[in-house]
């Protein structure tokens, strides 16, 4: 059995895999709102410690542990710097080294994105092919590329989907650039506009109401739902840019499949992936064949069994 953590801007999510790629055990805990890296791996430390307790084994039973995390990634360093979307994380802190002391087995690391692009590549929506775009919307907007059946890393920060511009003029995105997708798409950055406007929209009392420290996944689709008009506003324009920039990626990476997960991917589901097709189609270049669209198969857990796989590299 093989450990796996899928680290978000607002969830932990453990996981224990069997040799056959299923889950035979889990955990889901909030992350930290305060403190620092050290708080987070802690955090994530406990999260494991349930997710191995309800496969009926300890972490230090396992064949070792994958994480998937934000931030820059140096794998062979076992370490993360700058994942602005956790809280006090600016500098490089030891994560895979930390969380081998406590597990005491091997600790495999990768970017979030890239694991559970793998992830949905090996045993989810994107088996059929062998080229993909993973578009994963949740607190930032990330992407994995797999080409020819191979991940594409780039010199170690290819797939920024997030990051790539929709609007020179635009909104001031999280990474302190301008006119980023995510500036639009982030669910932080969503928050940050919607905070604007806070006497116009029922967001954060329904935040409140479900005692939620953010502006999370399912409270911007009870917003939806209720037809609050800033939530439909804001999550229009998301959709808006992510289809421009995920219409730019594939002009020019002429992917196979494009696969939307992420945590607000996967909250609104089937509706918004059309939506986003809808929103991609008039800027692909070969609109004779564009690629198929789909919505992550793993869900939540994908993630999770993305990074497990990564002790078996």
């Amino acid at each position: 059995m093989r450990g796996g953590i899928d680290l978000g801007g607002t969830k932990i999510q453990a996981a224990v895999v069997d040799g056959d790629g299923r889950v035979a055990g889990d955990a889901r805990h909030p992350t930290p709102t305060s403190g620092g890296p050290a708080d987070v791996a802690a955090a994530m430390v406990a999260a494991m410690a349930e997710a191995a307790r309800a496969a009926g084994v300890e972490p230090a039973q396992l064949e070792g542990v994958g994480v998937g995390s934000p931030g820059a990634v140096d794998a062979e360093a076992g370490s993360v710097t700058s994942a602005r979307n956790l809280p006090g994380w600016e500098g490089t802190f030891p994560l895979a080294g930390t969380l081998q002391d406590a597990f005491g087995v091997p600790v495999r690391l990768d970017n979030d994105v890239n694991v559970a692009t793998d992830a949905e590549f090996q045993l989810g929506a994107g088996k059929p092919y062998r080229s993909l775009l993973g578009v994963f919307w949740g607190t930032g907007v990330g992407g994995g590329v797999v080409l020819d059946g191979r991940p594409w890393v780039g010199r170690g920060a290819a797939g920024e989907l997030g990051h790539m511009v929709v609007d020179q003029d635009g909104e001031r995105c999280p990474c302190g650039r301008i006119g980023c997708m995510e500036a639009y798409a982030g669910r932080g950055a969503m928050e940050a506009r919607a905070r604007r406007r806070e006497g116009e929209t029922k967001l954060f009392e329904i935040m409140r109401e479900r005692d939620r420290p953010r502006l999370t996944s399912g409270v911007w689709k009870r917003a939806l739902k209720a037809g609050d008009p800033v939530a439909t506003e804001l999550v229009d324009e998301a959709v808006k840019a992510i289809g421009t920039a995920v219409g730019s990626a594939v002009n020019l990476l002429d992917v196979e499949a494009v696969i939307i997960g992420g945590g607000l991917g996967l909250k609104l589901g089937e509706p918004y992936v059309e939506r986003i097709r809808d929103a991609m189609l008039p800027h692909v270049f070969a609109d004779d064949r564009p690629p198929a669209v789909h919505l992550a198969e793993l869900g939540d857990l994908g993630g999770a069994i993305g990074a497990s796989l990564l002790v078996t590299r």
